[in-house]
């Protein structure tokens, strides 16, 4: 096992902090692997799930059991792990800029496709394979040449450099009240339905571009954009796959679930080839891939006691009532119900609503939405 440790732009004096980084396999494996866990920092099933492959990463180094080169980072975001607040840990939005730690993450894919073009003389080649080591290594250099201007920045830009030449990327996260479930791009889907089963997925949501310039798609979206920009001139493979995975929930930081999620990623590494064995036989896909555009968060249509009529993991039709609103006060009770079919994967930890706010999240199949596609 390798350690690494990357310094963060302080945003005051004494207040320093660090990504540390462990690297595990062949360093010139033909593959390789990235890891990160609780970019969202009141997020920690991840970090537990984390800190178990860790020990069992190195357990397979010294066997001579991975075949790839894995990167593990089990804390993504110390700034945000410090941040709390009359003993609330707050740790989704940076409190100096009011952004989402998984937003706003560099794009540099103009940057890349300029230096590609022939007049700029580089020019790819017929090979596939020597194109995408070209690629990441215009994607490494781009991101070597920015300067972060604050904490936020930093960290990013740590994460990005750090993941932009993995084949794999897994970014663990959770949500406030869910079961199992998994954002991924349908480019990527065939490479991780396998460990949808291994995870025993809930809701597996598919989108190229949910607008929200997330971790996960810092990558494949420069990769897919530099498939379209070049079309048929040059042959460019996928170079990066990636994919959310979403732990349950905030309070789900038990050992049991930890191995058993723990394991799903051994599993589907040796069943990609990653690591040396034979994979278990896959499991049945407990609910089908669905387009992130068929997804529908549904609101309180006013503010008061939030009541639930459903669990996370229920199958609902439309019209089905998911909770009630009801407001002491003036005794007004208000039904939420879903809008359509499918299934209800996550909701709120919250139990008094403000009017407006997001109660559940269901995986339907009727597409609908476009644009920016993600929770705030």
């Amino acid at each position: 096992m390798e350690h690494q440790s990357h310094p963060l732009l302080s945003p005051a004096p004494g207040t320093e902090r660090r990504i540390e980084s462990f690297h595990f396999g062949p360093a010139d494996a033909e593959r390789s692997l990235y890891v990160q866990a609780s970019l969202h920092a009141d997020e920690l099933p991840g970090m537990l799930v984390a800190w178990k492959l860790k020990q069992r990463f190195e357990a397979l180094e010294a066997e001579g059991g991975l075949r790839a080169r894995v990167t593990l980072v089990p804390v993504a975001n110390p700034n945000g792990l410090d941040q709390q607040l009359m003993d609330t840990p707050l740790g989704r939005y940076d409190f100096e800029s009011v952004s989402n730690f998984n937003r706003r993450f560099v794009d540099v894919f103009e940057t890349i496709a300029t230096e590609l073009e022939p007049d700029a003389g580089t020019v790819l080649s017929d090979e596939p394979q020597a194109n995408c080591r070209e690629i990441r290594r215009r994607f490494r250099q781009a991101l070597e040449a920015l300067t972060p201007r604050s904490a936020f920045e930093s960290t990013h830009l740590v994460l990005q450099r750090l993941a932009c030449g993995a084949d794999y990327v897994l970014d663990l996260h959770c949500d406030f009240n869910a079961v199992e479930h998994l954002y991924t791009t349908p480019a990527a889907w065939p490479t991780f339905e396998p460990f949808a089963r291994y995870f025993g997925s809930k809701a597996s949501l598919l989108a190229t571009d949910s607008g929200g310039a997330s971790f996960d798609e810092c990558f494949t979206l420069v990769w897919e954009r530099l498939r379209q920009h070049f079309g048929d001139r040059y042959p460019i493979p996928y170079g990066s796959e990636s994919i959310t995975i979403e732990l349950r929930g905030q309070q789900d930081v038990y050992h049991p679930l930890a191995d058993r999620d723990a394991q799903a990623i051994i599993d589907w590494m040796t069943h990609a080839g990653l690591i040396e064995g034979q994979a278990p036989a896959l499991p049945a896909l407990p609910y089908p891939a669905t387009p992130l555009e068929a997804m529908d968060f549904v609101h309180a249509p006013i503010g008061g006691l939030l009541v639930f009529a459903v669990e996370p993991g229920t199958l609902v039709d439309a019209g089905d009532l998911i909770a009630e609103v009801i407001d002491p006060l003036t005794d007004r009770v208000a039904e939420v119900r879903a809008p359509q079919a499918g299934m209800l994967y996550a909701r709120s930890q919250r139990r008094m609503a403000t009017a407006g706010m997001i109660v559940a999240d269901i995986a339907g199949h009727q597409r609908h939405r476009s644009g920016y596609l993600l929770a705030p």
